[in-house]
């Protein structure tokens, strides 16, 4: 029996700047007494983010949340939204905020995206947009999503929290669509401990949305929209500076683990790697795999528990789905005879350990705690 780590394994660690220079950023920040309202730091991040993932225009916000909410509420959506159950809440919870009714739409097998060949039949005249999630940093199939949206006459959104430099096709993943929110939490590649911004075209659009996240306010006496609070502030913006200049580093150490992983995961009957992590164009959010109990002779649950054990903390992401929440439950589109392959994934996929500072030796350790599994029996573990 293997030895357990003496540290707790987790499935990512936050990507922290060096503090000397934070704190520098923090000296000006206090020196100028403009901590929030789009001082010089936000203007100075959303400028260098805009250049870094090669967007037309970018906004920023205190969350990704927030972000996907007012952006939603930026197009006028209004109606049914056809989306994916395979998301985090907060896709969906976007969707709530804006009084829109999701349409839930299964997923393909292989990338566990919203599957567009599923997407068509889902539209009646109630619908107004398609919401993908470019799920674990994998790309949805956009060239066909957008042909669809363009045969209806829909607004394209994407939920990128997991596709921070993502590309597709050799253009960046914020350039398809009409719209596409990031996450700049602290589990994501790039952080601004908790942030986001929406990417998008258009100087109407720009400042449509710096109004709708300032409560609407044109001026000091001119309210003009009804909007939320929803400011990225100078600390926030300070760290991300920083934490920017580490992503690249950060990226080149996550494709060496990856390689590991690979490696030690080859031929073992069962594990399929669901994240297709190819060169530096992916975001490397995530390392995700999918267990096949009948395969494989565990089920995904009994390795997540089990790898606890030995102190390594995956997560079942994304379980349970979004569509088995109680406020779904009464919609057709939320039934498990019409979700087969989501359902499938939600039992199957576990997120492994990764990031930068995670050693190789310890990935070779948890592959090899896998192979065992699949080996013995649970009396012999």
């Amino acid at each position: 029996m293997m030895n357990s780590f003496k540290e707790h394994i987790y499935v990512t660690r936050p990507l922290l700047p060096n503090l000397d220079k934070v704190a520098s950023r923090m000296r000006d920040i206090w020196e100028s007494k403009w901590i929030t309202n789009t001082g010089y730091q936000h203007k100075e991040l959303e400028k260098q983010l805009k250049e870094f993932l090669n967007v037309e225009q970018l906004s920023l916000f205190n969350n990704g949340t927030s972000a996907l909410i007012l952006g939603l509420k930026a197009l006028e959506i209004k109606g049914e939204v056809i989306t994916t159950p395979f998301t985090f809440p907060a896709t969906l919870q976007a969707l709530d905020w804006n009084g829109l009714t999701p349409v839930f739409c299964d997923i393909d097998e292989n990338l566990l995206n919203i599957d567009p060949n599923k997407i068509e039949q889902l539209i009646t005249e109630k619908t107004s947009a398609i919401l993908g999630v470019h799920v674990f940093g994998n790309p949805c199939d956009v060239e066909r999503i957008q042909y669809i949206a363009n045969q209806y006459g829909l607004k394209v959104i994407y939920d990128g929290a997991h596709a921070f430099g993502t590309e597709y096709a050799g253009r960046p993943i914020g350039s398809f669509g009409d719209m596409t929110m990031y996450s700049f939490h602290a589990t994501k590649l790039f952080n601004t401990v908790e942030g986001g911004a929406l990417a998008f075209k258009g100087d109407l659009l720009k400042g449509k949305l710096d109004l709708l996240k300032n409560f609407g306010i044109a001026g000091p006496e001119e309210v003009v929209l009804s909007g939320l609070n929803a400011k990225m502030n100078e600390i926030q913006a300070a760290i991300g500076l920083e934490v920017l200049k580490l992503v690249e580093e950060e990226r080149e150490r996550r494709e060496k683990i990856k390689e590991v992983y690979e490696k030690n995961l080859d031929g073992i009957e069962g594990i399929r790697i669901v994240t297709q992590l190819k060169g530096m164009s992916n975001s490397y959010q995530y390392f995700v795999i999918e267990i096949d109990e009948e395969r494989y002779g565990k089920s995904r649950d009994w390795v997540h528990e089990e790898l606890k054990k030995y102190n390594v903390f995956t997560r079942k992401y994304f379980y349970p789905l979004c569509s088995d929440f109680k406020w779904y439950q009464h919609l057709d589109s939320s039934q498990a005879s019409n979700l087969p392959i989501a359902k499938k994934a939600a039992k199957r996929v576990l997120a492994m350990p990764f990031y930068g500072e995670l050693l190789e030796e310890h990935v070779e350790s948890i592959c090899h705690l896998l192979v065992n599994f699949s080996c013995l029996s649970e009396l012999a573990i």
